[in-house]
């Protein structure tokens, strides 16, 4: 038996997955581009340090504010019409920003533009996230480490322009206006390639999962599992963001290199970030969630290690190689394990990124402040500490369709009319069909047509 969901369903789902791509490369962007003129908004402003830092609180504010009201626009709108709305905030508040530094509005009102820019990006965050879950869910192999490469790509991208940018003396109007608004254009061009990834909670919801259906969006802060998979998020994104913040005055003032070197090992930094988000999609895979986050946990540490401990610069940028490629994995695959269940997907992944977002504003302060006292390398024995607690919080990230493809396979080999039925449904999971719907395969058949007709229902979806 051929389904509809069979016929034309690989291509909606490569381009769902492309376009999630260009999603999560844009957002980076955008967050790069304002990071690369800071220095041109502090000189603009005449700001002191501490001034530069109320700034970046409002732009924290605005991204909390974002993921916690993410969570409410997904389950209700949809991760599409998440983005489309985030895509105008951020170009909303970044158009608004570059006006402001460059006619000199002053202080405020910057602050104000920076809030609804951090609106965009925390709404942003949570939207793509669990559309990538579900466009991985699809897909039948593992993509969020990539999608999450793409990001970095995006911040590259996005810092290199920016340098360019002050090089030649680019007013940050203009600057802002062209990248705010060719980016959030590009976005809502993508989004139209995007699925409804509430189409696969309806299969989902007819199982018998003690979980209800709707559930509440505060509910999932009560679930145990939510909140250790957080803890997995919280000590991968600290590994992270401190490395961003402190890595180079922590080279420069540990190891005693120079500014251009520490700046060179912080670039070492995110190279390897990347190298192990492109490398670590295929490991996921073959080994599963569990055992990967362990062992880049394990790696992380020693990593950081020997930076902290190891008084020879050439192996303390060897334990940069490692940390970067140990704190790769951490981040995607907590989304992943958050949006597992479709129900429950835009709840659970705006809690974990509120929990994850915790490092990025507690973090620097939190290691300056030790720093100052301790000295900066020591200082990141926090986040030594974090690192093991995320790795021993991993089990918390099993994926919950391994058991079913388990049991599927089973029913078949042990089933002669379930063998009759295999074709289709390896021929749905060519054609990217969620795993709910291979297990439908093994259905009597009597329900058979019950089944197409969902499955037809599924195909409308993917196509518009």
């Amino acid at each position: 038996m051929t389904t509809p969901s069979s016929t034309g369903h690989a291509p909606s789902t490569r381009a769902w997955r492309n376009a999630v791509f260009v999603v999560f490369t844009l957002s980076g962007l955008d967050i790069a581009t304002w990071l690369g003129r800071v220095p041109s908004v502090r000189d603009a402003l005449g700001a002191t340090t501490f001034e530069m830092g109320l700034l970046v609180l409002g732009m924290s504010v605005g991204s909390i504010g974002g993921l916690t009201f993410a969570g409410h626009i997904v389950g209700r709108l949809g991760a599409k019409r998440g983005v489309q709305i985030a895509a105008a905030c951020l170009t909303a508040g970044m158009v608004f920003a570059g006006i402001a530094v460059t006619l000199d509005w002053g202080f405020a009102a910057i602050w104000i533009a920076l809030i609804a820019f951090g609106f965009g990006n925390g709404l942003c965050d949570v939207s793509m996230n669990v559309t990538g879950a579900t466009a991985e869910r699809l897909g039948g192999r593992t993509i969020m480490p990539l999608f999450h490469a793409a990001f970095s790509v995006g911040t590259l991208a996005g810092a290199g322009l920016g340098a360019l940018a002050e090089r030649f003396a680019v007013p940050v109007a203009l600057h802002f206006i062209v990248v705010g608004i060719v980016a959030s254009v590009a976005m809502l061009v993508a989004v139209r390639s995007f699925g409804d990834e509430r189409v696969g909670a309806a299969h989902v919801a007819t199982d018998t999962s003690p979980v209800p259906t709707p559930v509440s969006r505060w509910a999932v802060w009560a679930q145990p599992s939510t909140l250790l998979i957080g803890l997995i998020v919280l000590g991968m994104a600290l590994a992270e963001g401190s490395a961003n913040d402190w890595l180079p005055l922590a080279m420069v003032d540990g190891h005693g290199l120079s500014n251009a070197g520490g700046s060179a090992v912080l670039t070492v930094f995110l190279a390897a970030m990347t190298v192990g988000r492109v490398a670590g999609s295929p490991l996921v895979d073959r080994f599963g969630r569990v055992p990967v986050l362990r062992a880049t946990a394990v790696v992380a540490v020693v990593g950081l290690g020997l930076l902290i401990f190891v008084p020879s610069v050439p192996l303390a940028i060897v334990g940069v190689v490692l940390w970067g490629l140990g704190a790769s994995l951490g981040f995607p695959m907590g989304m992943s394990a958050a949006a597992d269940d479709p129900r429950t997907a835009a709840a659970r992944v705006s809690a974990v990124a509120t929990i994850g977002y915790v490092a990025f504003l507690a973090g620097p302060p939190l290691i300056g402040f030790l720093g100052g006292h301790i000295g900066l390398l020591h200082a990141l024995l926090i986040v030594f500490v974090f690192i093991i607690a995320a790795g021993l919080a991993s089990g918390a990230a099993r994926e919950s369709s391994r058991p079913a493809r388990e049991t599927s396979r089973s029913a078949r080999e042990t089933s002669p009319s379930a063998r009759e039925t295999e074709r289709p449904a390896r021929g749905d999971q060519r054609g990217g069909a969620a795993p709910s719907l291979q297990a439908d395969s093994t259905a009597p058949r009597e329900h058979e047509s019950a089944d197409a007709a969902r499955a037809g229902s599924d195909g409308s979806h993917d196509a518009r």
